[in-house]
């Protein structure tokens, strides 16, 4: 037997797959609470850019002795030294990365959706797609938890507001954004449990089954959804004759009388 033929008579289909029904109509459900993540997420991202609240809170947090100084960059360039690493938390990098992914996620909402309908949102695809949107949201929720060590004085393992609330930030002025800054972190875990669903139910379309690699496509008999489309029988209307009757007046019958009774029309008559 030949390679041709070997990959011919292969048992396991990694391209041309089909989804199990449930895992199907989960992913198709998991759309509609997806969207409801990342209208928030889009909103909260795009205000917080460049830099509506990161220099505020670390500023407070430094002013608590809770976290690092935000001078630190300039006592560096006064005193000539290396320049810090900026904890990731404080950093603008953190700040277009969250632009960056709640953008990604619109654009793969609308191609998923699209390719859904089509039929053409395959496992392999969804599988890759959801591994790599995963990867950058960890990134996302560990950079706003925000560890920072950069000042051995004030360790931080996480930023001072989920530590101990935003009341700190009454007197600054800025409490409204350091609840922008908390719910952050609460809709962008959201959005990743929603794409480790997706992940699950794409894993389980690649495991290997028999029946997903030699069943029938049956995708053209059922709804999006994976409900059976059922046909509708049209029945036969039959339809009854017309009884058109002729209005019986006293003077219509002495006119038939008087019809038949004259010679003439009688005898023009075929």
């Amino acid at each position: 037997m030949n390679l041709k033929e070997t990959w011919a008579n292969r048992t396991y289909r990694p391209f041309l797959r089909q989804w199990p029904k449930p895992a199907r109509k989960g992913t198709a459900w998991l759309m509609v609470f997806e969207l409801m993540g990342l209208i928030p997420i889009l909103v909260i991202f795009g205000i917080a850019q460049p830099n509506l609240y990161r220099t505020d809170l670390w500023k407070i947090g430094y002013e608590n002795k809770l976290n690092s100084n935000p001078n630190m960059i300039l006592y560096a360039y006064a005193n000539h030294k290396p320049l810090p690493q900026v904890p990731l938390v404080w950093s603008r990098t953190l700040t277009d990365f969250n632009v960056a992914i709640s953008v990604i996620s619109l654009f793969l909402l609308l191609v998923k959706l699209i390719t859904f309908i089509m039929k053409g949102w395959l496992p392999l695809i969804a599988l890759v797609i959801n591994i790599a949107m995963t990867a950058l949201y960890t990134v996302s929720v560990y950079g706003q938890i925000g560890p920072d060590y950069a000042d051995p004085r004030y360790p931080a393992p996480a930023a001072w507001y989920f530590r101990y609330g935003c009341d700190m930030a009454k007197e600054w002025g800025v409490y409204k954004s350091c609840q922008i800054a908390q719910s952050s972190l609460g809709i962008t875990f959201y959005m990743l449990m929603i794409y480790l669903l997706n992940l699950g139910f794409a894993a389980w379309a690649m495991w290997p089954n028999k029946e997903l690699n030699d069943g029938d496509d049956d995708d053209d008999n059922d709804s999006l959804y994976g409900y059976d489309a059922k046909p509708v029988e049209m029945q036969n209307m039959k339809n009854e004759p017309l009884v058109s009757a002729t209005p019986f007046t006293p003077r219509t019958q002495a006119f038939h009388t008087l019809n038949r009774q004259l010679p003439l029309r009688a005898q023009r008559a075929p």
